[in-house]
């Protein structure tokens, strides 16, 4: 995601998205210690706060909208 030169808030996004994906699958596997477990749960946690935030975002919106392969699939 963040090799390229420039970034764009549609890039942010979908970096957003592969981290919950991997915080999600994380938490399913059993094989993490407690602590672990607790540290990725504070993590997803946090993670879903701002991603929240982005649904009252006009600019997120936006960036999904105008970006050609997202346009309305993301709503």
């Amino acid at each position: 995601f963040f090799s390229c030169s420039t970034l764009s808030l549609t890039i942010v996004f979908l970096a957003m998205d592969l981290i919950d994906d991997k915080l999600t699958s994380y938490l399913q596997d059993h094989k993490y210690l407690l602590a672990i477990h607790a540290a990725v749960c504070l993590a997803k946690k946090t993670l879903n706060r701002y991603y929240e935030l982005t649904d009252t975002s006009e600019v997120y919106c936006i960036a999904m909208v105008l970006h050609p392969g997202h346009k309305l699939s993301y709503f």
